[in-house]
């Protein structure tokens, strides 16, 4: 908690401003008992009207300047709180944006969700809460103390036997509260997750007849979140009652003495009733500080989870040596790279090494989990490589800053991932002042021209959130189309040709042949019609190369292209 404290500094003036209105307000709450303690002894009792009408008129205004700074306090602290959420929020989410993909995988994509917004909104509670109730409670209990002890020195000694008991009450209260709050954001964690992979995988769920399974997984993940909750409340609904009986008990101890005394003529019955009020203060601001020390603790719990965010190392460092610009051809080699997620016992890649020179194609093809996919994700550092070096233009990608890298790069990844605009705005985050010419010219090069002129608006045709109103075919080529929109010198294709039929596959290929006849291009492919005339072809087994060259070369040195090739294609075209 303390390490977000550095977020409340930009905004200083208006937490001073904050204390200073919450002074005024607990002063203004303060004086109020002593002035109708003044009207009780010296207007009442001497039945001096104006007196009583001058100070009661002097309490409306002190209750108008209450109003005032309460309404002012409470619009500056939403302020601040606001603005801490935001900056917090931006911090994660740029933090975020930094992570390797194995770092992503390691919090969780859910879990990183819940600390955007829900830790966020935790600690956005806590300050909100802070700068008014833990502010305002300290000076309310201790001015009322003091002023008790003003109206009757002997009264006062029940305030002595009175804040133990209610501390004790709130001490044990918390030490069962707190660990149920870091329970209670991992279970939110947990919630989030089930309800995303229903959102995202409902049509397989409905493919598979598995919606009740899915409710039943919601309705576990629900009624855990919910019996820790309940446990929480349990603990806060068993202490209130305690609490109020305290307060209550203390009003009928200090009622009974107090009498005696004004009985006996030792204090002033105007006294008693401000004494009344002072002891009420004070027990008022107990409870207000067990509301804002109920909050802190999940607050505190989300805190941690955010700075555990907020203090990861990007594994994929920026160096920011920027080198000579890659003005002229631009190849990629792979020097005895080998790679292996964290925690993983073997490696996936082993040993690769292989050159891809401007202007060919290279191809990478191999069975399920030969590592193709993990291959290329090496390239724009969306993973790091565990030993060897990935040179580029003969330099190490790990000494080149990531913005430089990734714009010499234009990819495709295997699942094609499209985002709620339009045509246009897809298409433009290829290049974001590419003018319409360029944008059809891409979608022709990607076979995507034809479908996006049905389409109503055309380039300004609407594109639901993930892409949802439109086939995987579609999808890919729209993809397709915005890496090339990017005209740059190196181009990664994650198998993106699998949800295209022959005939498009076979003209797409074509096109771009063309397009990217000066630069490198690396295919991952499944179908061997697909990287056939491929000018270098990459065989992997189990995360090694056991072949490098063309189509016909392959056929009689590589066993294991043979056994691709005979899977898709027949005995006779290995023979």
């Amino acid at each position: 908690m303390a390490k977000l404290v550095k977020y409340l500094k930009p905004y200083w003036r208006q937490v001073l401003l904050g204390v200073i209105l919450v002074l005024v307000e607990a002063m203004s709450n303060l004086y109020l008992p002593n002035l109708n303690a003044a009207i009780v002894n010296n207007g009442i009792a001497k039945g001096d009207l104006e007196y009583i009408f001058r100070t009661g008129a002097f309490m409306l205004l002190v209750t108008f300047l209450l109003g005032v700074c309460s309404v002012l306090a409470v619009y500056n602290s939403s302020k601040v709180s606001m603005a801490v959420g935001r900056d917090l929020r931006r911090d994660v989410f740029r933090k975020v944006q930094s992570f390797s993909q194995a770092q992503v995988n390691r919090f969780g994509v859910s879990s990183l969700i819940t600390r955007t917004t829900n830790d966020v909104q935790q600690i956005q509670m806590a300050v909100l809460m802070g700068m008014n109730v833990m502010l305002f409670a300290p000076f309310m209990a201790i001015g009322s103390v003091i002023m008790a002890l003003q109206q009757d020195t002997t009264l006062s000694l029940t305030i002595v036997f009175l804040v133990p008991v209610m501390g004790g009450l709130l001490a044990l209260n918390l030490r069962r509260v707190v660990p149920r709050f870091k329970e209670m954001q991992a279970k939110i964690d947990r919630l989030n997750q089930v309800v995303r992979e229903k959102l995202s995988g409902v049509r397989v769920i409905r493919a598979f007849v598995k919606s009740e399974h899915e409710e039943r997984r919601f309705g576990k993940a629900n009624a855990d979140l919910t019996n820790t909750a309940l446990e929480i409340q349990k603990h806060f609904a068993l202490f209130l009652p305690l609490q109020f009986l305290v307060i209550n008990l203390a009003n009928v101890v200090v009622t009974w003495v107090g009498s005696h005394r004004v009985n006996m003529g030792a204090m002033p019955i105007g006294n008693l009733t401000a004494f009344l009020t002072y002891i009420m203060h004070i027990l008022f601001s107990v409870m207000i500080s067990v509301m804002m020390l109920s909050m802190i603790p999940r607050a505190s719990a989300s805190a941690d989870r955010i700075v555990e965010v907020l203090d990861e190392e990007p594994e994929i460092g920026e160096t920011g040596i920027p080198g000579a610009p890659c003005g002229g051809e631009v190849g990629v080699e792979f020097d005895k790279v080998v790679f292996a997620y964290p925690g993983a016992e073997v490696p996936v890649l082993k040993d690769i090494s292989f050159q891809a020179r401007p202007g060919q194609v290279t191809a990478i093809i191999g069975g399920t989990g030969s590592g193709k996919s993990t291959l290329v994700s090496l390239v724009p550092r969306l993973y790091e490589v565990t030993s060897g070096r990935i040179l580029v233009n003969g330099r190490d990608i790990r000494e080149m800053p990531l913005r430089e890298l990734r714009d010499l790069i234009g990819y495709v990844p295997q699942r094609a991932v499209l985002f709620s605009g339009t045509i246009a705005s897809n298409l433009r985050w290829g290049r974001e002042d590419a003018a319409d010419d360029e944008l059809w010219r891409a979608l022709s090069i990607a076979q995507a021209a034809d479908f996006v002129k049905a389409m109503p608006g055309e380039l300004n045709a609407p594109v639901a959130q993930g892409g949802t109103n439109l086939s995987g075919g579609q999808k890919q080529r729209l993809a397709i189309a915005r890496a090339l929109v990017k005209h740059r010198k190196i181009y990664i294709f994650d198998d993106s040709f699998s949800a295209l039929d022959f005939r498009t596959d076979a003209a797409l290929r074509k096109a771009l042949m063309e397009e990217t006849k000066d630069a490198v291009v690396l295919i991952v492919a499944q179908r061997v019609s697909t990287i056939m005339n491929a000018d270098q072809i990459i065989v992997l087994d189990q995360g090694r190369i056991v072949g490098i060259g063309r189509h016909a070369e392959l056929m009689q040195q590589c066993e294991v292209y043979r056994e691709i090739v005979r899977s898709q294609l027949g005995e006779d075209e290995v023979a």
